[in-house]
């Protein structure tokens, strides 16, 4: 494990252009285009993984990398590539002494552009409301520097020579996303619109009452199906390569179905000691939706003593939100020197929520 060297200082470059105008006395328009550009970002890559080439012989070249090293040529684990074609050549890592590297080199770029709108009306008569829309791409060549920072990404890059095939969204990508909050001092008691002929007594009842609310929306991450296996044998284990796109399926890749979000049946193996096709990031997971509401009292006791008693709702619809799914799409169901891939049973599904279901708390504050 290391860090490059000679590592660049990671620099981010940021501009935005903001309208705003007032639509009445006590509202207000913000729209704005909000860019950056970051380059010399610290991305994950494998030094000792074997370099992928390009066939030049007529006749093709024979595949298959480390998985391959050892085994006779046109046996398992290996493949034979024609002219032009990129793959691993059957052989060792680049140093022999040591298997797999793992490395952080600032040899990333990110892109971000988003248009944001924010309506926002100011607190008037006792009701205040804002609403905001983010419509963004958020892209870069690699998001989780270590697995636990991205369950939707893979950590490493596929390959370190050609860092244009991990050009894609970021783990952190969300196309959409809207929230929504409001609060509502309601207009009852003494001082109040309605219902203000009140006892003492009656006014420590009715009055003082609070709503707040904050939606949340988003659209789903992005998620990046794997193979489960080193397939292109290039040694960088801690990083399962990516599948070939299925071109002969016809229905929809991502179904929707928390038991299988996406068909497994839309990827297919790359041969041995090759990478495949499919992009980073390439699919999307689930969205999210949430309603949190708050109900507050406020009591007066005496000119120095008040007494608050909160209700809070949090996920307030219940509503289910799913995590990102499982990206294994292929399981050996053989041994490592005669496999038998097969698709993974666990393959698309969902088995964590990204929030809790609904939860209700109560509490009391006393104040002086």
């Amino acid at each position: 494990m290391g860090i490059q060297p000679d590592a660049k200082t990671p620099t981010v470059e940021e501009w935005n252009f903001t309208i705003e105008q007032q639509l009445d006395r006590n509202t207000s328009l913000r729209v704005a285009y909000v860019g950056s550009h970051g380059y010399h970002q610290f991305i994950s890559i494998d030094p000792n993984s074997i370099p992928a080439q390009i066939c030049t012989n007529a006749a093709g070249c024979q595949a298959g990398g480390t998985t391959a090293a050892g085994v006779p040529v046109g046996q398992a684990l290996q493949s034979r590539v024609a002219q032009g074609a990129q793959y691993i050549p059957v052989g060792t890592r680049p140093t022999t002494f040591v298997s797999n590297g793992f490395f952080w080199y600032s040899e990333g770029n990110t892109s971000y552009n988003a248009l944001q709108i924010d309506v926002n009306h100011r607190l008037s008569q006792g009701f205040q409301i804002r609403g905001n829309y983010t419509w963004s791409k958020n892209l870069d060549h690699n998001s989780a520097l270590t697995i636990a920072q991205g369950a939707n990404q893979p950590q490493m890059v596929m390959d370190r020579n050609d860092l244009r095939r991990d050009w894609g969204p970021s783990a952190l990508n969300v196309s959409h996303q809207a929230s929504f909050s409001a609060h509502y001092d309601l207009p009852f008691g003494k001082g109040q619109r309605w219902v203000n002929n009140l006892s003492n007594i009656a006014n420590k009842i009715i009055g003082g009452w609070q709503l707040n609310q904050i939606t949340t929306l988003l659209s789903g991450f992005p998620f990046t199906p794997q193979i489960g296996l080193n397939r292109s044998g290039d040694g960088d284990t801690r990083n399962p390569d990516r599948p070939n796109l299925n071109s002969s399926l016809t229905g929809a890749v991502v179904t929707g179905n928390p038991n299988q979000w996406f068909d497994p049946n839309a990827f297919s193996l790359p041969a041995y000691g090759t990478f495949g096709n499919l992009g980073r990031g390439r699919f999307t997971g689930p969205g999210l939706t949430e309603v949190d509401l708050s109900v507050l009292k406020n009591i007066a006791m005496t000119e120095r003593i008040g007494l608050q008693f909160r209700a809070e709702f949090f996920n307030l619809m219940n509503h289910t939100n799913y995590a990102s799914p499982n990206q294994t799409v292929f399981t050996n169901t053989g041994s490592a020197v005669a496999p038998n891939y097969s698709i993974n049973p666990t393959a698309g599904l969902i088995t964590n929520l990204a929030t809790t279901p609904r939860q209700i708390q109560f509490g009391l504050k006393l104040t002086f």
